[in-house]
């Protein structure tokens, strides 16, 4: 193993539905970045050449890597495509059926064809077992376990071919000793199946929510650990000395060896990287309080920060599915610069969900897709260069692309071929204009007093137009917006988030109960970051309380001191502030607590000037070209700047395109831009 010191290098690899985005640094140095098309079948084998790539390009030799970390969407992908494992639900007798039962609610009451609200697809019935035994609310053993019928219910579940095994026992969250028995058992019987138990998945209350929790975590363990296993393969076999860290879902690094153990938890592992280097990029700007938007290939991730801080949900939607496990509040909507455009039967523009990704691609990608894409759209405008996409690494084909909107979407609608792209943009704009109020308008936020922040690949192509329909008056592009998600991993820290159910009114809080029960969490989360090789002198612990009104059904995150004398008066008042600015009014009711949880972190960067470029030595201005822009008739010729060119200071009007290797940015007219002292671009509307 050579010496990891400061010539050492650090790589973050974010996967995309459409391009695996790799960034590479070393302390004190430059930033390398680079795009590689996504290897859909397996997004490992994208991961490993991007490392030849390095090693070709910038002269990276993996024995030199210091850090590996990796933002994957290989879980949300198995869920959205129906791909994870067959799987077998045990639960306790009469209860088999929670699953499927649910919380007898439907978000769309009147579609002809009603769909499941459930997640049945993860066990249906015949796959789902029940066998006899019962934990009191309060954690005594009622009913022993019937470990004969435990055997008989594995036996059949493992004839069936079930490739994992979920086990959700009433009050396990209380008393675990059931389901830790009930794994203990299959293992000895069945050494090389993968068993997934709901008090380590989810420790709260709940039975629907914490059956749904355990059921995905054994649905996804099969997919995720053989990618996990092959990435680490990989690696080894590549000469790479270092363990393979992923993004978890809240924003924050873990081991591979961990990711594999609990995977539910990595279902916004991709875009919790984009969030992280957003909010970094906001504090170097000097905002807090900013929308994120990293628009990629396939789709448009949507993540508020406020106050510098991600918003943290305690579950999220997954492929229309509500799952209970902690992650960053980001919106996923269907479309990417590969969205598929085309003309229904009723003569209408559609835009998305379908999106062309990576194989074969838009068309103007020469590699035989023959329906247009906001891509082709965006070469017909002329806001891509085509000799330069992907920073020269890939060649566009405008002929195609001007063939197949004219075919595809121009002729039906009786249009110019320009008219047609223009209206590809208008409505991909306005889907994710709406995407972003979902985020902000929906939850009592005015975007009008945040900052737009554009990622990915073809964020800088829709920013001004998505902050004019907003009312936004403020865009702040990254030096490296196509590749921030992947520079996020870099700066996100280590983190590590354990809970546990806690019942208990809080004017009869048991105080000295309550630290125990803080105590056992931090040592669990402690005994995590050991394993990580984290010393203890450099994590930071933060605790808080899931609160609510009595009689109320959803909680409130309250953090807290568990050291103070007066903590339940504390988290009574602390409560009451949160509930008024959440809910818009407070009253001296009642209230309980129902968890505590614990958050210890380790690690990450604040420091923009880490993610510093280095010099190209390329002139200010490219040769200048003809663009269309809304609101303008016919082509107007505009200003083509180099963004690793600029330097802080400069600055220059729309409408105007500023190029870079891993993104374009188009400044429309109205706005004016410049170069802040931190080498972001700041566009404002002129007169805002």
């Amino acid at each position: 193993m050579t010496d990891r010191g400061e010539a050492a290098w650090e790589i973050g690899v974010d996967i995309g539905g459409t391009f695996t985005d790799v960034v590479c640094r070393r302390p004190g140095g430059p930033l390398h970045v680079m795009k590689v098309p996504t290897s859909r079948a397996d997004p490992s084998i994208s991961v490993l050449a991007s490392l030849e790539a390095l090693r070709t390009k910038h002269g990276v030799s993996p024995n030199e890597l210091a850090r590996f970390a990796h933002g994957t969407t290989v879980a949300t992908n198995a869920v959205l495509e129906r791909k994870g494992a067959k799987i077998g639900l045990i639960t306790t007798k009469g209860f088999r059926d929670v699953l499927e039962i649910g919380r007898q609610s439907r978000r769309q009451m009147y579609d002809v064809v009603l769909r499941p609200q459930t997640p049945v697809f993860l066990a249906p019935g015949r796959f789902r077992k029940e066998v006899t035994e019962r934990i009191s609310a309060t954690g005594e053993i009622v009913t022993p376990l019937d470990e004969a019928g435990l055997r008989r219910a594995a036996d059949e579940l493992v004839a069936d071919g079930v490739e994992a095994i979920a086990i959700v026992f009433l009050f396990s969250f209380a008393n675990p000793v059931h389901e830790q028995l009930a794994k203990d058992i299959i293992q000895q019987a069945y050494p090389d199946q993968m068993i997934s138990v709901s008090h380590a998945v989810d420790q709260n209350f709940r039975e629907y929510e914490r059956t749904v929790a355990t059921a995905f975590d054994a649905y996804l363990k099969p997919a995720v650990d053989r990618y996990l296993a092959r990435l680490e393969d990989g690696l080894a076999r590549s000469g790479a000395p270092v363990p393979l860290q992923v993004m978890q879902s809240r924003g924050g690094l873990t081991s591979a060896a961990v990711a594999r153990s609990r995977p539910v938890r990595l279902f916004l592992s991709g875009p919790a990287g984009g969030v992280v280097g957003g909010r970094i990029v906001g504090a170097s700007a000097g905002d807090g309080d900013l929308i994120t938007i990293d628009v990629g290939g396939t789709s448009a991730d949507i993540a508020l920060i406020s106050r510098r801080k991600p918003l943290i949900r305690s579950e999220g939607d997954v492929a229309g599915f509500l799952v209970r496990t902690p992650m960053v509040d980001v919106n996923t909507i269907g479309s990417g610069g590969g969205s598929i455009a085309r003309v229904d039967a009723g003569g209408g523009l559609k835009v998305g969900p379908q999106s062309a990704g990576s194989e074969p691609g838009p068309a103007c990608y020469g590699r035989g897709g023959t329906q247009a894409t906001v891509c082709d759209a965006s070469v017909v405008l002329g806001y891509l260069d085509p000799d330069y996409f992907a920073g020269g690494t890939f060649r566009l084909d405008a002929g195609l692309a001007f063939d197949v909107v004219e075919k595809t979407v121009a002729r039906p609608l009786g249009l110019s071929v320009h008219a047609a792209a223009l209206g590809i943009h208008r409505v991909l704009n306005a889907q994710m204009a709406e995407g972003i109020r979902q985020v902000s308008v929906r939850q009592g936020i005015d975007p009008r007093s945040y900052a737009l922040v554009p990622l990915g690949g073809a964020g800088g192509l829709h920013a001004t137009a998505l902050a004019s329909e907003l009312g936004i008056r403020r865009v702040i592009v990254p030096r490296l917006p196509g590749v921030l998600a992947a520079a996020g991993l870099l700066a996100a820290p280590i983190e590590h988030e354990v809970s546990a159910a806690f019942a208990s009114p809080i004017d009869a809080l048991d105080v000295d109960a309550m630290r125990a029960t803080i105590r056992d969490l931090d040592a669990r989360a402690s005994e995590l970051m050991r394993n990580e090789h984290v010393a203890s002198d450099a994590v930071t612990v933060t605790h808080s309380a899931d609160m609510c009104f009595i009689g109320q059904s959803y909680t409130l995150e309250i953090p807290f001191d568990p050291s103070r004398a007066d903590v339940a008066q504390c988290l009574y008042e602390d409560f009451l502030v949160a509930h008024d600015r959440v809910y818009g009014h407070a009253f001296r009711a009642p209230a309980k607590i129902t968890a505590f949880r614990a958050v210890h972190q380790a690690g990450g960067s604040d420091d923009i000037a880490e993610m510093r470029l280095a010099p190209s030595g390329t002139a200010l201005d490219l040769p200048r070209r003809q663009i269309h822009v809304a609101g303008i008739d016919g082509p107007v010729e505009v200003r083509v700047l180099s963004r690793s060119a600029m330097t802080p200071g400069f600055e220059f009007k729309g409408p105007a395109i500023v190029q870079q290797s891993d993104t374009t940015t188009l400044v429309e007219p109205g706005w004016s831009g410049r170069v802040d002292e931190a080498g972001n671009l700041i566009l404002e509307r002129e007169g805002a």
